[in-house]
């Protein structure tokens, strides 16, 4: 069906491979303009590494709070940080170069098109600081890949990864993961509440939910929705406090153990995996889908939000991205929507479908049910009025 497309690709790659072709299409006008393209996304590619570490530099300076209030001259940003003027020259350049940083009219900086989202954006700040851990495992590419997943400054920062009792994990070797997971956790909680109609489920369980900030923002939505919290003991220890301060100490029901080992709470209507499943393997993700079909009440619904690979536009978050950070952490993968809804049936689970996001780079969502659709619902994990 698609062998056109692999025709075409092989012309294509022999031409592009060809010196005589490309001095030959660098003559016209049309040649050169695809070259100047494609040398300009090349060379992105090579300088990626560069523009991330300038990223962090401006982050760890806190350099987008400090244009929130408006352009600010160099030389005071340099004082302010400690940072050497020309130095501060330099960054401060680069950060204009990628959109971070514009300059004004008078010389001074502001804030940019990429870099004006950045203010007060807890959840994507969290995720700059804590790449360095990633940067370092990349350092040397070839040994990261050449070892066996893991074992490096990702892996121990997510020791549950691997871990033969991750249950037995005490709270400073969860402390680091649970903080990153909930500053990021609004990235995919709006997506996955504009998904699905939570205000008309009834009881919900949030497997994997770390320290309850999905819950808090379904609690919002659904004031009536019965929320149950699973993770490791000393994860949910202190998701307590957290919910505590949230006013939910009374309405969230706190479940601690390992979700591949311990029994789950039974007789939900609908339960939620977010960006859970992609952190484990396919045996392992196959039986945590089969431990949550068994709490599922007949008829009930479960929804799996995460980056999927495939996704248009998106192929650098999930396939590049996230798989080699997988990789890093030591164990899981992304996969396709296809794949998980293979994994879904093989799980006991039917009637798979996507559920349409705002930004399916952070986030795609499956919804899948369980059969035994009751005569009083009108749809599986929804009440009827």
């Amino acid at each position: 069906m698609f062998r056109w497309r692999d025709a075409w690709r092989r012309w294509r790659n022999q031409r592009l491979s060809d010196p005589a072709f490309r001095e030959r299409a660098m003559a016209s006008w049309w040649g050169r303009r695809a070259a100047r393209r494609s040398a300009a996304r090349l060379f992105d590619v090579v300088a990626g590494f560069v523009y991330s570490q300038v990223l962090s530099a401006c982050v760890e300076l806190d350099l987008f709070e400090r244009l929130r209030g408006g352009p600010v001259a160099a030389e005071r940003l340099a004082a302010e940080t400690g940072l050497d003027p020309a130095a501060m020259q330099r960054l401060l350049g680069a950060g204009v170069a990628i959109g971070l940083f514009e300059a004004t009219s008078d010389g001074r900086l502001a804030l940019g098109l990429l870099g004006a989202p950045l203010v007060g954006n807890a959840a994507v700040l969290a995720l700059v600081r804590h790449h360095g851990a990633f940067y370092a495992d990349l350092a040397e590419p070839l040994a990261l890949l050449r070892r066996a997943p893991g074992g490096g400054r990702v892996a121990a920062q997510w020791p549950y990864a691997g871990h033969a009792q991750p249950q037995a994990l005490d709270g400073a070797s969860v402390s680091a993961y649970t903080e990153l997971m909930a500053a990021s956790q609004p990235l995919v909680a709006q997506l996955l509440l504009d998904s699905h109609p939570f205000e008309r489920a009834q009881r919900l369980l949030d497997v994997g939910g770390g320290s309850g900030r999905f819950l808090m923002a379904a609690a919002r939505r659904a004031p009536g929705l019965e929320l149950h919290l699973f993770d490791l003991p000393a994860v949910v220890a202190r998701a307590a406090p957290a919910l505590a301060a949230a006013g939910l100490a009374d309405r969230v029901r706190l479940h601690g153990g390992d979700f591949l080992r311990d029994p789950l709470p039974q007789g939900m209507d609908t339960a939620t995996l977010v960006r859970v499943l992609h952190d484990h393997d396919d045996p392992e993700a196959l039986a945590l889908l089969r431990r949550v079909h068994a709490a599922l009440a007949p008829g009930g619904v479960l929804l799996v939000a995460e980056p999927m690979a495939g996704t248009a536009g998106a192929a650098g978050m999930a396939d590049a991205y996230l798989d080699l950070y997988l990789w890093a952490m030591g164990q899981g993968a992304t996969r396709s929507a296809a794949r998980i809804g293979e994994l879904l049936a093989a799980a006991g689970f039917e009637a798979v479908r996507e559920c349409p996001t705002a930004l399916p780079l952070q986030a795609r969502v499956l919804r899948a049910h369980k059969a035994g659709l009751s005569n009083n619902r009108s749809e599986v994990g929804v009440k009827t009025s």
